[in-house]
């Protein structure tokens, strides 16, 4: 397989992910079918976060067995345990402020006849740019794990195991369709119908990476870099749950959960695809 069908088949496995993008656009006056909606965005990511985990969980062990079987490389250890934490500590706490910091920015109050019209205005609108910024928060968690996972394509490729490469580009690609919807969910849920123009960009920040990381990983190899972007996007897609959890609660907490197991199940089902094909 040569670089550019590589690359070509990274980037298909990456803009997939357009497929749930378009239910940022639909509209809902049923609390119990938001909540249901936020919950099915949280439990995606819920199991996206395990599976994260588990990847950059396996590199750290090896790195473990590697020097108790050898007894050295305890500097690529220190490394790899390094990019772990650290990684995490940024995607969970960068968030944290960033978005603090956005909504710590102030309207300037309105007065005089008509302030509470306008009051009520801005106050939508804040909701309106609240939600947009938490889906595209959604958006940079994912892009940092599709990122790691355009890396195991391009890697594959790189050993001439053509069989695996392809197999990771299908399950790559379905499981990235379901991103998507984690991506738009808490919109649909809040009634936020976003722009065309929105969804493009969440959807190339959210699935551009993969192609990117095929790139790199066709000419690449390092556990380092790898661990790192899945420790980010576990730190970013944490801080998102956190979020969407509150969210849910304040709304319907019953239907909160059944999206919840909803949202996990169909991300373990398109995950098996992987696990079926014995990659």
């Amino acid at each position: 397989m040569s670089t550019g069908q590589t690359v070509l088949l990274g980037a298909i496995a990456g803009f997939t992910i357009f497929l749930g993008l378009p239910a940022g656009r639909m509209r809902s006056e049923s609390i119990r079918l938001k909540t249901f909606l936020t919950g099915i965005s949280a439990g995606i990511l819920v199991f996206l976060f395990f599976d994260i985990l588990s990847n950059a969980t396996d590199v750290l062990e090896k790195s473990i067995d590697a020097v108790r079987e050898h007894h050295h490389g305890w500097g690529h250890l220190t490394a790899v345990a390094a990019m772990y934490a650290g990684g995490i500590a940024i995607g969970l706490m960068g968030l944290l402020y960033v978005s603090r910091m956005w909504r710590n920015r102030r309207m300037p109050a309105s007065l005089g006849p008509g302030a509470m019209a306008v009051a009520e205005a801005e106050a939508k609108r804040a909701k309106e740019h609240e939600l947009l910024h938490l889906g595209m928060s959604i958006a940079i968690g994912i892009g940092l794990h599709n990122f790691s996972e355009g890396l195991a394509i391009g890697q594959a490729a790189h050993a001439h195991e053509v069989s695996l490469a392809l197999l990771l580009v299908i399950g790559f690609g379905l499981h990235n369709a379901t991103e998507g919807f984690g991506i738009v969910g808490p919109l649909a849920a809040g009634n936020i119908r976003a722009s065309w123009g929105w969804l493009g960009i969440a959807g190339l920040i959210g699935g551009g990476p993969t192609f990117l990381g095929t790139l790199l990983g066709t000419t690449v190899t390092s556990d380092l870099v790898f661990v790192g972007f899945l420790a980010l996007a576990a730190g970013a897609i944490l801080y998102v749950i956190a979020e969407l959890f509150a969210a849910g609660r304040r709304l319907s907490w019953d239907w909160m959960l059944w999206g919840i197991l909803a949202g996990f199940l169909i991300g373990l089902a398109t995950d098996m695809v992987l696990v079926g094909a014995g990659v």
